[in-house]
């Protein structure tokens, strides 16, 4: 092991052990090395007559770049465009998104967290967790509407175990006891388990209560405090589009410095969140059981993640990270985001609207939806496959099939005019093939 992994993994076992246990072998052997990248920071505070350290060209004290280039992005200047940006994102980017986690999770008030780490968005934050966590073999508990990519993410690449709970219960809530008994049992099996929480959830769409989020902490602890590690995720993909009754923040605040045993990770970005999906901006922000800031414990699962980084795609890009600060620094920022909220609430409403009609009912009946993109129907007496393909070659229109019955549809890309139109066009081809 490298001297620099086991410098760290000291640090995690004198300020806790338990964050050690949860890390795979991977994660153990993970650390920052102190090679290039520091050897051109330490040049770049003290080269005051020549900086011949960084992998880049340069001109007139500045990048070197193509006009044709930057005739393009002229509202930028060059060095904040075309350099490298720092392995962990660029510090003005982390610090304002930081404080804007700290304005929309009330429960974070007082909360000791990590710095968020940039990600090359959500996906690379759900890989570094994999990487840093998983071993062949451990559980990821998940409800059973879940976005497909965690099993690549999590089973394929890592070879960990994903158990699933019935993601809803017969009366429509969010199933906690169902997740109780799954994390309970992966408890006992391994005394160690990572939990996906992915709300709004893809692909159903909701969002549990306030009483159901108490419940699921609640849940996590009482693993905890049994005996069990548990790295607690939440995918906060769709964070902030929360229509109707459900939790207006992510659990992270709840589970941050909730128990000894219990790792928060949070995971969010500004691709979806302020609808840049190509920039591809996301965070990766860490809170265990401590209550006290500058934690060892989070410097040291920070450099464990800049090893991945570092050691996978080097930095994530500089000119999306400066996008996004121009956009969180503006004073348009808020009342341009609130408009596209009522835009994607008037599309939610209008679904529910349209279904609630009765009109299909002898066709599917729909899983509960209150947030984010999407929502799924479910078949009464078509195959989801037949029905997508059947949509497709007769009447061009687009669906995602889930299982023998679940039929998936993102209302964040219909107008809220053409919504009634899209469910008479899904009920024709469900008559069309009964």
């Amino acid at each position: 092991m490298n001297p620099l992994a086991a410098e760290l993994n000291e640090m995690l076992s004198q300020h806790n052990a338990n964050v050690l246990e949860s890390l795979s072998d991977l994660g153990k052997n993970l650390f920052f090395p102190k090679g290039i990248l520091t050897q051109s920071a330490e040049a770049k505070e003290k080269a005051h007559k020549f900086n011949a350290t960084i992998g880049i060209a340069t001109e007139k004290n500045g990048p070197m770049y193509l006009p044709c280039i930057h005739e393009k992005l002229s509202a930028f200047d060059p060095k904040d465009i075309f350099p490298y940006a720092p392995p962990a994102g660029k510090p003005e980017l982390r610090q304002l998104w930081r404080d804007k986690m700290l304005e929309e999770n009330p429960s974070l008030q007082g909360k000791h967290f990590s710095m968020p780490v940039v990600t090359n968005a959500l996906t690379h934050g759900l890989s570094i967790v994999a990487d840093l966590f998983m071993d062949p073999g451990d559980h990821v508990v998940s409800p059973d509407m879940m976005w497909g990519n965690y099993n690549l993410t999590f089973a394929t690449r890592r070879g960990a175990i994903v158990k699933k709970f019935p993601t809803f219960t017969v009366a429509g809530g969010f199933d906690v006891d169902a997740f109780k008994a799954v994390l309970r049992n992966s408890a006992e099996e391994k005394g160690k388990a990572v939990v996906l929480l992915n709300f709004p959830n893809n692909p159903s769409g909701y969002t549990p209560t306030v009483e159901e989020g108490d419940a699921i902490v609640a849940a996590i602890k009482e693993v905890a405090e049994g005996g069990c590690n548990v790295v607690a995720v939440t995918d906060d993909a769709y964070f902030g589009l929360f229509y109707e009754d459900s939790l207006k923040e992510s659990l992270f605040g709840k589970l941050a410095n909730m128990h000894p045993r219990v790792l928060a990770v949070k995971l969010d970005g500004a691709t979806k969140e302020e609808y840049v999906w190509g920039f591809r901006t996301g965070f990766i922000t860490f809170a265990d059981g401590h209550e006290y800031e500058n934690s060892p414990v989070m410097t040291a699962l920070e450099k464990k993640t800049l090893g991945i980084i570092r050691a996978t795609i080097s930095n994530c890009p500089h000119p999306s990270q400066t996008f996004v600060i121009e956009a969180l620094k503006s004073s348009k920022f808020k009342a341009e985001k609130e408009q596209k909220f009522k835009v994607m609430k008037g599309r939610a409403l209008k679904v529910k609207e349209v279904l609630d009609s009765g009109k299909y009912d002898k066709a599917w009946e729909y899983y509960p939806f209150n947030s984010g993109y999407f929502m799924c129907l479910k078949l009464k007496n078509v195959d989801a496959e037949k029905l997508r393909v059947h949509l497709l070659d007769k009447y061009g229109v687009g669906t995602i099939s889930i299982g023998k019955t679940d039929l998936r549809i993102a209302f964040s890309c219909i107008e809220e005019k053409d919504i009634a139109e899209l469910f008479d066009l899904i009920y024709k081809a469900v008559e069309d093939l009964s």
